[in-house]
């Protein structure tokens, strides 16, 4: 399918393991009452509230956070992962697992990790009022053209396949296809109901052909030839590319510009807290150094790593 990632130069896919083995599973997540802490997830008898995932997100950046309320789904496979998580440890339990001698030592050392880390970041805990709204002003003020946003361009397609398989005459009938819509379309059909009516990619198709909004740089090659010369509400001339024929139009589109202070002093505002943060851990671990030197033992160590 020609989706909107079709578009860009470069394909992106990342895929979550656990995630993919919770869909052979029947869970529930259950929609959020007004209770104090709700049951969001369920399997068997196994239950997770919210205020079990609320941890997980509580130490989350704000981009990450925003992922998650823009896209449901995720947040959904978060909670699937959870509750799974907790389903194998109470079978792990049952049989024993959590008296294992490996997994006794295994559960120890993460222990002292975790204890270390948190009092880590106690110790070296960034300022509530830290950066101040002068602070991230001087910042956005030096740092402008960081946040700038390049030309956008909103999308609407026609997909009309051909294999090579097909050969020449398989291209050539994809050709008089979209060629006869790119004619209804200069005739005046309308775009959005040609797209319904005969794309390919049925993913844009039934919402009119429409793609969505696109950096200039994120548009293909081929295809933003034919594009950046296109005013708003224009349609190109049929674009031929090794799967297909395309008809593209420009819905809208937003000139380069560089994003207001207000836009973005949240970003900025969280970016100076975290260099702030490893700033503190960076002084607070290099004086620990100093009041307690370490000695290695670096012949004892190489023997842990030797054939």
């Amino acid at each position: 399918m020609k989706n909107k990632n079709h578009f860009h130069a470069r394909k992106t896919a990342a895929k979550n393991a656990v995630a993919a083995l919770l869909f052979g599973g029947v869970f529930a997540v259950i929609p959020c009452k007004a209770e104090t802490d709700p049951v969001v997830a369920k399997v068997g008898e196994t239950e997770i509230k919210a205020s079990q995932i609320r941890p997980s997100l509580s130490g989350m950046s704000r981009a990450d956070k925003e992922n998650f309320r823009v896209n449901p789904g995720a947040l959904n496979q978060l909670a699937r992962s959870l509750i799974l998580q907790q389903v194998l440890f109470r079978e792990a339990a049952a049989a024993g697992w959590d008296k294992e001698s490996e997994v006794v030592a295994k559960v120890e050392r993460a222990k002292q990790a975790v204890v270390a880390e948190a009092y880590l970041d106690s110790v070296t805990k960034v300022p509530d009022g830290f950066p101040s709204a002068q602070e991230v002003q001087s910042f956005y003020e030096a740092k402008k053209e960081a946040f700038r946003i390049p030309k956008q361009y909103e999308l609407a397609q026609i997909y009309i396949s051909f294999s090579k398989e097909a050969g020449k005459a398989g291209e050539e009938k994809a050709k008089g296809k979209i060629e006869a819509v790119a004619k209804a379309i200069k005739g005046g059909a309308d775009f959005s109901a040609q797209a319904v009516e005969a794309s390919e990619e049925r993913e844009s198709a039934v919402r009119g052909g429409v793609v969505g909004w696109l950096a200039e740089s994120a548009i293909r090659p081929e295809i933003r030839a034919k594009v950046v010369g296109l005013g708003k509400g224009a349609t190109s001339e049929p674009i031929r590319l090794d799967d297909g024929f395309y008809l593209v139009k420009v819905k809208d589109s937003k000139e380069a510009r560089v994003a207001g202070l207000e836009e973005v002093k949240g970003r900025v505002a969280d970016f100076l807290r975290e260099e702030r943060a490893k700033k503190n851990r960076e002084i607070y671990l290099s004086k620990l150094q100093q009041m307690q030197p370490v000695s290695v033992n670096e012949v004892a160590l190489g023997t842990l790593v030797a054939d």
